[in-house]
């Protein structure tokens, strides 16, 4: 009678698995067919894969499919491997987290007042060398070595004190990897295939993508739908390095996730302390947050033409991998949505956005400047009878109305909601962007 009962459980289990398996398809694919996400999938639970699938493609020009094998950048995913190196070589008492960069740098300025523990806590206040908008526009594809690199930002002076404040800063990140190469005495590149890759066997994972030979690798493209076709240009690794350099599958990242589950790799005494928050909910190349009472571990990852994530509840043994090569910013409310099928919550199936026109006058009332944070503002102006908005630093969009008061781009999954005061006055809007609502206040 026992075995019977087990069966069943055994049987209900893989049922629910199935049904749980066959929502998570229909989500993303809603999102794929509004050319909202281009990429590759993988979502697990208690070690039962619910989703590995590809959706669209990885070379559009000749209608080569994504699969469950197609090779992307990562991006920022590459954090969580830098910082697990750096926490290996603690645990050999190769290096400490409290060390001084000047230890490994002598004369970097102000390098007796940053910790190793800093750059990986993005609390080290050092420039973030993306924010260089002419080395971006025209520099990333060429190789560069660490003293070109570090030019970018060694002598700009700190955003804040050391430790007193937090902002993201991929030099940081790159430092972290010089560091590494100066402990082994070995490339980065070997360190993390000694470390991670090799053990794991993360076959399919590595760093020049540029010059990767495989008819696996993805193409990545800046814009991917029925109209439009850019392709993007590839990051240099010697640029991107211990910040954003690594390729992988959703495969490799999921063996990624189960280490860390069995602690292979990182004890759980290691795991916790890069689990947790210092400041900004940002830990060791990991964000933090909860979901249903449990802490939930993640990282997205940006790079021309690939934006991906990985997300993991360890106490429920969840992890969620997202690889687009269609620069989707959905991907987080993918996520968001793959989190609720999970959990037994509810969720929307994206919806295509259909255009109205509003009189002159009522397009009018949006124009002006609003205040995204500090440094990024937005301009909505009127141009030939249409509003077109123009982030600080970046390329002008087209914006189109749904309905009075909302606004959506066609071109990104960024919708423009506006609020108004007592006198019924816009007084800025709502940036519903990747999972995200941003209050955005109009400031001209």
């Amino acid at each position: 009678m026992k075995k019977i009962f087990v069966l069943i459980a055994v049987l209900f289990v893989v049922h629910f698995s199935f049904a749980q398996g066959d929502k998570l398809d229909a989500l993303i694919d809603a999102y794929a067919k509004l050319y909202k996400f281009n990429g590759s999938a993988l979502v697990a639970k208690n070690g039962i894969i619910l989703l590995n699938k590809g959706y669209g493609y990885r070379n559009a020009t000749d209608k080569v499919a994504n699969n469950e094998q197609t090779i992307f950048q990562l991006g920022s995913v590459t954090k969580q491997f830098t910082s697990a190196v750096i926490l290996k070589l603690q645990e050999e008492k190769k290096l400490s987290v409290s060390d001084k960069l000047s230890k490994y740098f002598p004369g970097y300025p102000k390098g007796d007042s940053i910790t190793i523990e800093q750059l990986l806590t993005h609390t080290s206040g050092i420039y973030n060398y993306t924010d260089d908008e002419k080395f971006m526009a025209n520099e990333v594809t060429k190789p560069a070595n660490r003293e070109m690199m570090m030019a970018l930002f060694r002598d700009k002076p700190l955003d804040f004190s050391p430790g007193t404040s937090w902002s993201y800063s991929n030099s940081g990140y790159s430092l972290l990897g010089y560091i590494i190469e100066a402990v082994t005495k070995k490339p980065y590149e070997q360190a993390v295939r000694k470390y991670i890759f090799t053990p794991l066997k993360m076959v399919h994972s590595g760093f020049d993508f540029t010059h990767l030979k495989s008819s696996e690798k993805a193409i990545g493209y800046f814009k991917l739908n029925d109209k439009e076709k850019e392709e993007a240009p590839i990051v240099d690794s010697s640029v991107s390095f211990s910040a954003g350099a690594i390729y992988s599958t959703v495969g490799d990242l999921y063996l990624w996730h189960k280490a860390l589950q069995k602690n292979n790799i990182l004890s759980r005494e290691q795991q916790e302390k890069a689990y947790t928050p210092v400041k900004n909910r940002y830990g060791y190349g990991w964000s933090i947050d909860s979901i249903e009472g449990k802490r939930r571990v993640s990282h997205g990852g940006g790079i021309h033409g690939f934006i991906t994530t990985i997300a993991r509840v360890p106490e429920d043994d969840i992890c969620i991998v997202l690889l687009s090569n269609g620069s989707n910013t959905a991907v987080g409310d993918i996520s968001q949505s793959i989190f609720a099928i999970l959990y037994g919550k509810e969720y929307e199936l994206p919806k295509e956005r259909t255009e109205i026109k509003l009189p002159e006058e009522k397009l009018k009332e949006y124009v002006g400047e609003y205040a995204i944070n500090e440094g990024l503002h937005v301009v909505i102006s009127l141009k030939d009878g249409a509003l077109v908005a123009t982030p600080t630093g970046q390329k002008t969009e087209m914006l189109y109305a749904e309905k009075e008061d909302l606004l959506f781009l066609k071109s990104l999954d960024i919708q423009l909601e506006f609020t108004r005061n007592e006198k019924k006055e816009i007084d800025g809007f709502i940036l519903h962007q990747g999972g995200a609502k941003i209050p955005c206040k109009k400031i001209k």
